[in-house]
């Protein structure tokens, strides 16, 4: 049947001259007008409309189910480009670029890349970086192994983690597989003592880590004492530890701070927005003992300002993060959800950060307990007047402090190891 404006024919007769019974819409309603017995006489004789195909003949939509990496092939050995006249010209491509990215499309199965050059090391790294292969779940750990076991910190050597606690949970097996870091920030991410993170900074990969950044992470005396355990007792861990934040952890009291003084090559320290119940003689206590300064100047070392992600790795990490910011995308009813949180009396974790800044602001106002070493002139902001009127006050304190470390070095031979400083070294 075919309608058009109001009418429609119903061709049944296989004649080219019959054009069936007419049919004629009135008012809604279908009218049949009987053209044999006269009732129209005007009507003009239609002929047949051509058929193409016949009545039985169907058409069966079919989708191309090729293979999407298979067609990818076809097109993968060619560079297409277009020239000034707007021609699209192709080229092949070269056999080393074929080769590397065939190699990087099956990263996860190299054996070992151990004496492999590094400079075509570091083009197998962008190409399967480009082609995310390290946000994969299980592979994608597997072959960033390979390239931290064989080049360390040329993969990272820096590793800023400022905020990214969710980066941190979803992505642990992957941050603890970076090995040589010789920088790692992880301010305001609400770690704890517990933390399996804080674990890993005791073991041998990371012994080469020379700056720590641990503001605001709900540190405790428990957790100093497990993180200075192998300082102390079997020297090994962070012992070349120069620069360490400890600020804005208000459980860290003096006896935390006495774990501290193991670290003997530490530079700077801020132990800001802690719970220390005498400050005077923590501040001669660090003074007389491993040879820090108090500073009443903010030191440009714990200003995160030069902590930044560096190495091979860099945009994974930023892939990391979007993969994972995606992950929680805030949806159009999640207000109800925050409101409903807060009237029970729970708090949503994204709001962690801005509890970070609020400790930043009491640790302004409680006061400065960042220390320095006068040595070292890169590790602070200029303070030549200060220094000039210590110089008599140094030289007097080196000949105490002398006589006070064969003291104390020949006690610690015997004082040294409690129960619970072997129970801790039972777990390494």
């Amino acid at each position: 049947q075919s309608w058009t404006r109001g009418m429609s024919y119903c061709l049944h007769s296989e004649n080219h001259l019959d054009t069936g019974p007419i049919y004629v819409r009135e008012n809604g309603k279908l009218h049949m007008v009987n053209q044999g017995a006269g009732g129209i006489q005007n009507v003009t004789p239609k002929t047949r409309p051509f058929r193409l195909f016949s009545r039985g003949f169907s058409v069966e939509l079919c989708m191309n189910r090729e293979d999407d990496r298979a067609r990818r092939q076809r097109t993968d050995h060619f560079i297409f480009t277009y020239t000034k006249e707007g021609n699209l010209r192709y080229s092949a491509k070269s056999l080393f670029s074929l080769v590397l990215g065939y190699i990087s499309d099956n990263v996860d199965h190299i054996d070992s890349l151990i004496g492999f050059p590094e400079q075509i090391a570091e083009k197998l790294f962008s190409a399967a970086e480009a082609r995310q292969k390290f946000t994969e779940p299980v592979t994608g750990l597997r072959a960033l192994q390979k390239f931290t076991e064989a080049y360390g910190n040329l993969v990272l050597c820096s590793l800023c983690l400022r905020n990214r606690y969710l980066v941190i949970s979803e992505k642990l097996e992957e941050i603890k597989s970076f090995r040589e870091l010789t920088c790692l920030d992880l301010s305001c991410c609400k770690l704890g003592d517990e933390h399996e993170l804080l674990e890993h900074l005791t073991k041998e990969a990371l012994s080469s880590v020379k700056r720590l950044l641990l503001k605001d992470n709900s540190l405790s005396d428990a957790g100093l004492r497990r993180m200075t355990a192998p300082v102390r007792v079997l020297k090994k861990g962070l012992e070349n530890l120069l620069v360490l934040d400890l600020s804005c952890n208000p459980k860290i009291t003096d006896v935390g701070v006495g774990y501290l003084l193991s670290f003997k090559k530490l530079n700077c320290l801020d132990i800001s927005g802690t719970g220390l119940k005498d400050v005077n003689a923590v501040i001669k206590r660090i003074q007389t003992q491993i040879g820090l300064v108090h500073s009443k100047v903010p030191l440009k070392e714990f200003d995160h300002s030069n902590c930044k992600t560096e190495g091979w790795a860099e945009q994974t990490i930023l892939q990391w993060e979007q993969a994972v910011m995606e992950a929680i995308k805030p949806q159009d009813d999640l207000r109800s959800r925050t409101a409903a949180l807060r009237f029970y009396g729970k708090t949503h974790r994204i709001e962690e950060v801005v509890k970070c800044k609020l400790v930043e602001a009491e640790t302004k106002t409680s006061g400065n307990l960042q220390f320095y070493k006068e040595k070292v002139q890169n590790c602070h902001l200029p303070l030549k007047k200060e220094v000039a009127g210590s110089h008599e006050l140094r030289n007097n304190k080196k000949r105490a402090l002398a006589e006070q470390e064969k003291e104390r070095t020949s006690k610690q031979k015997h004082l040294c190891l409690t129960v619970e400083d072997w129970d801790l070294l039972n777990t390494y």
